[in-house]
């Protein structure tokens, strides 16, 4: 036998070697999820028989999750100032400005923000 004859042989042998252990595993992997369904099952059938049970004798229905909790309520904001309390702080701006505490920009942008708000 040559070079080639050989050569053809281990093909050969490989491939049916490759389709076998293919056709093993598909069959192993056929049984295994024949028995995951079966132990499924099981599972749901006596989760069933259970809630049924729990609806004969008056429990009420389990919840197979924690209850939620809810979100804290938004922060208040801030009421709209009353027009005595801008009155007020208005004066105190104006006697800031004439004690020379407050320069003329930056009493306009209090007093814009003050009314503004």
């Amino acid at each position: 036998m040559g070079l080639i004859g050989g050569i053809a042989r281990t093909a050969v042998v490989a491939g049916t070697a490759t389709a076998v252990s293919n056709r093993v595993s598909r069959r192993q992997g056929n049984r295994w999820a024949e028995k995951d369904q079966q132990a499924q099952d099981a599972a749901d059938a006596d989760a069933y028989r259970q809630q049924q049970s729990d609806q004969q004798q008056g429990y009420p229905p389990q919840q197979g999750y924690p209850p939620q909790q809810g979100y804290p309520p938004p922060p208040q904001q801030a009421a709209a100032p009353s027009q005595d309390d801008m009155i007020a702080q208005l004066q105190k701006l104006g006697e800031l400005k004439a004690a020379g505490v407050l320069t003329e920009e930056e009493f306009a942008a209090q007093k814009a923000k003050i009314l503004g708000s």
